[in-house]
């Protein structure tokens, strides 16, 4: 009786694992055909073969590399979005406008990508620490006659999140229309009576829906990183702040933050409230109180609101950073605390340096995400050549995503210089050219330089037989972090 049962369940097992196995293999075929990048096709196709119980279940969370539904979701609405256009008379399409330009000029290409063109009449002010970014912020909402709409990736329920929550429930009451976006995978340790407080006060409070749509319920990998305040429409706030004390300083793990934020207002925050307008409707189906009419101008840079993401068609933040690279003369200088170029980005910086651009690179001194912190290493290793330095930032964490090409063009955003920002997350980054605003990015580059160390390119170099090893690993993992 017991050989038998042994056999039955012998057999049971043996069923299984076939099933696993053919899914498996099923699934790495699908990898191969969809995964973004060959190095990612390849490991994830080898792991589900070898280690089919392990690999599987973390393919459906980790692994999907495109997010199915936003673009048929976005294609039901942009009937609507551009019956709104119309009417408002708002921006001019993009090859009319660009046709009068330069045709090779950079902006032509970032328009292409954006689908939206650069906008002068801008005015424009650089925060460069928790404190001033929130109270602008803060002192904003404060003076909102109309509405505010809020996007951001992490929200927590201390301090400063507390204050947010408060000052919009004290709006609501004044009958200020109130529209709050949050992604879910960030804010998963934020409660839900955070959130019910808002939604009691006659706030719309929704979250991104990142597992929604056919192929995405179980997954965990397309995240809304974007982090938007607009007031009145007319006055944006974009950056690397999220919600949290963290973001003021007020840390355990670090004895600082270092990031950086954007005030813009003027004609530019329409491309802004596209991007908040897009993302709403995935997660509602409305377009809410939705008003694309031009703000009046404010000052004078030309900025364009360059918003990416898993669902275009190209990977659009890598082919911004390689034509803001390629399109350097003078100088490429750029910070983001997780470094981990891809071959195309890595490439477009080895030419920039051949081509005696000064090629200057900051990144943080301690790690936030160690897998992609010890990846790093062996990507300064690939980057080896004269003319490319690199600093790491020594008073606390520096979380800002920022890049300065020549004296002419600043970004400043949510995206990274990783794999996760250009093919997973929603990013969006402030794309100005204005030589003002760009000589004061340049002085805040000067002295973020300033407060780090030149460490150059060759730590990998320093590390032990063991160090070099997980380091490569890490490397090997970089396209699926």
């Amino acid at each position: 009786m017991e050989s038998m049962d042994t056999r039955i369940l012998l057999g049971l097992f043996s069923l299984a694992y076939t099933v696993i196995e053919i899914t498996a293999i099923v699934t790495a075929v699908m990898a191969v055909r969809d995964t973004r990048t060959p190095q990612g096709a390849i490991a994830w196709a080898i792991s589900l073969v070898s280690l089919p119980f392990i690999s599987l279940p973390l393919y459906w969370i980790f692994g999907r590399s495109k997010f199915h539904g936003y673009v048929e979701a976005m294609r039901s609405g942009e009937e609507r979005f551009m019956k709104l256009i119309e009417e408002e008379n708002s921006l001019p399409p993009v090859k009319k406008l660009s046709e009068r330009r330069r045709p090779h000029a950079p902006r032509c290409s970032f328009e292409t990508m954006a689908d939206i063109p650069f906008t002068g009449g801008n005015a424009l002010e650089l925060y460069t620490d928790g404190e001033t970014t929130f109270d602008a912020i803060f002192d904003a909402i404060e003076k909102a006659e109309i509405n505010v709409i809020i996007q951001f990736f992490i929200v927590h329920e201390d301090g400063l999140g507390k204050r947010l929550r408060d000052l919009l429930v004290r709006k609501a009451g004044q009958g200020i229309s109130i529209h709050f976006l949050y992604d879910e995978i960030g804010c998963h340790s934020t409660p839900e009576a955070y959130w019910q407080t808002m939604r009691d006060a006659g706030i719309e409070v929704h979250e991104f829906h990142t597992t929604r749509g056919s192929g995405n319920r179980f997954q965990l990998n397309f995240r809304n990183h974007r982090k938007i305040v607009v007031v009145d429409g007319h006055t944006a706030f974009v950056g690397g702040h999220n919600v949290g004390d963290e973001y003021l300083g007020i840390s355990k793990k670090f004895d600082g933050w270092r990031d950086t934020h954007l005030r813009i207002s003027g004609p530019a925050v329409l491309g802004v409230r596209i991007s908040f307008a897009r993302d709403w409707y995935w997660a509602t189906r409305t377009l809410h109180d939705l008003d694309l009419s031009i703000p009046p101008s404010a000052g004078d840079a030309e900025v364009l609101p360059f918003a990416t993401g898993p669902a275009d068609p190209l990977e659009t933040c890598s082919l911004m950073f390689v034509r803001a690279i390629n399109a350097s003369r003078k100088r490429f200088w750029i910070a983001s605390p997780y470094f981990v170029p891809d071959s195309a980005v890595t490439k477009a910086l080895q030419l920039a340096a051949m081509r005696g651009v000064d090629v200057r690179i900051i990144i943080p001194q301690k790690a936030d995400h160690l897998l992609v912190y010890l990846a790093g290493f062996a990507c300064m290793y690939e980057l080896q050549l004269e003319g490319i330095r690199v600093y790491r930032y020594q008073e606390g964490f520096m979380h800002q995503k920022v890049f300065l090409a020549d004296d002419e063009l600043a970004g400043v955003g949510t995206a990274n210089m990783d794999n996760r920002s250009f093919r997973l997350n929603f990013e969006i980054t402030m794309l100005v050219e204005d030589v003002n605003f760009c000589n004061k990015v340049e002085a805040m580059f000067l002295n973020d330089f300033e407060h780090s160390a030149e460490v150059g390119t060759g730590e990998y170099g320093q590390k032990n037989v063991l160090q070099q090893t997980v380091i490569r690993f890490a490397r090997l993992l970089s396209p699926i972090l």
